[in-house]
């Protein structure tokens, strides 16, 4: 890609927003030599596909791509194309199709943009959870203050997350921004990585990365662990984790890396699970028989199952390992998605589910471009592109 190409280039943008004209102004100020073509393209239910609403000739004629999932039929059809950069943080979406699979076309993600919007949400969801808002809120649409013994007992049981210990599997981007926040609120961060982070360089950042977040030099774990075997990801697990931060991409290798092995471990701790990653990392049907196990045991338990919320409450927040399961979950993935009506994971204690918007905002098209502007500098300077796919491990 070296040697600073100076050539007439053609940009197609597909995507399922507005045209952002704003953004391609800046790129056309920048890059007068790029033409660039938009067009507007819904998603579909196999992502890479939706082909036919895009005119060949515009495939054909491209030479950089941006997509949030729309492809080419195939590598005959993208003859001049020399870069494709996902409005995405992964690529597991389009990993079928011939072009990720039959070409060595330039692959690129948005990682690194969404970590500050998805670490609101982990921290909202997580303190909805902790502090119970579902009850504060039916409190207030019932009109009604709360009986003082319930109001003594919440505000003598509530834990706060001082002290607290968050596994962050997967210290990407996103991992490293809840890491930040956590590590404010207190907790104490431990992380997990596939390859090991020994020496201070490897624990760097060298993605994009939004200006003031994240945790560019891996100086917020307190410990640090690794590997891509069951023993390693057990040994992580079994570390006294209370909030467990699931932030790895969906690979072959890690799907339903978590299941009943993994949950028994968690729940020593009775410890809350959320997924910001892919639903299929997770097995869902062991899941909800962990939250289950929890609530079975709490509501069964002969000294408050019949108990005014005061009582059950103050149970419930007591450090007791003897209680089986996990003690709830947020998830904004699923599998499947869009999640069937009938799902029984819409019907499992204290789970929080979302539609997969944990990464939506207003700034989210603008920070995408933001990765592929830098891209564009490097591209012509001939430096190395960042946030760079590699095939091999599907990421």
């Amino acid at each position: 890609m070296g040697g600073g190409p100076t050539k007439p280039e053609h940009l197609l943008v597909v995507l399922p927003f507005d045209p952002p004209t704003a953004l391609f102004d800046r790129i056309r100020r920048k890059h007068p030599h790029i033409k660039i073509t938009y067009r507007q393209l819904y998603f579909t239910e196999t992502p890479w596909k939706g082909r036919e609403q895009i005119p060949p000739e515009l495939f054909h004629d491209a030479t950089l791509l941006v997509t949030l999932s729309a492809l080419p039929p195939s590598p005959k059809d993208c003859p001049k194309l020399e870069l494709i950069h996902f409005t995405s943080a992964g690529t597991n979406h389009v990993a079928n199709s011939p072009i990720y699979t039959d070409t060595t076309i330039s692959l690129t993600t948005s990682s690194g943009v969404h970590g500050p919007q998805i670490a609101e949400w982990v921290l909202m969801t997580m303190l909805a959870s902790s502090h119970h808002y579902a009850l504060l809120h039916k409190w207030q649409n019932k009109h009604e203050w709360g009986q003082q013994t319930d109001i003594i007992s919440y505000m003598r049981n509530l834990h706060d997350k001082v002290g607290q210990r968050l596994g962050v599997l997967g210290y990407g981007s996103i991992g490293r921004q809840v890491g930040r926040v956590a590590k404010a609120m207190g907790m104490d961060v431990i992380a997990y990585t596939a390859s090991p982070r020994d020496a201070p360089e490897s624990k760097k950042d060298h993605g994009f990365i939004v200006p003031g977040t994240g945790d560019p030099n891996g100086e917020f774990p307190s410990a640090w662990y690794s590997g891509t075997d069951k023993e390693d990801l057990h040994h992580f697990l079994a570390q006294d984790i209370d909030h467990l931060l699931i932030s790895v991409p969906l690979t072959k290798e890690t799907t339903h890396l978590l299941g009943k092995e993994e949950f028994d471990i968690l729940s020593t701790r009775n410890a809350y699970i959320t997924n910001i990653s892919r639903g299929a990392i997770i097995d869902q049907p062991a899941l909800i028989a962990a939250l289950r196990a929890y609530e079975d045991h709490r509501t069964s338990n002969p000294s408050y199952a019949d108990a005014s919320f005061s009582v059950a409450l103050e149970a419930d927040m007591k450090a007791d390992t003897s209680i089986p399961g996990l003690k709830g979950a947020a998830l904004d993935v699923t599998d499947p998605e869009p999640l069937p009506p009938d799902d029984a994971l819409w019907d499992a204690p204290n789970c929080i589910i979302t539609p997969h918007i944990s990464g939506s905002g207003s700034a989210y098209v603008d920070r995408c471009f933001q990765v592929f502007e830098v891209n564009l500098e490097r591209r012509e300077k001939g430096e190395k592109l960042i946030n760079v796919v590699d095939r091999s491990k599907g990421y």
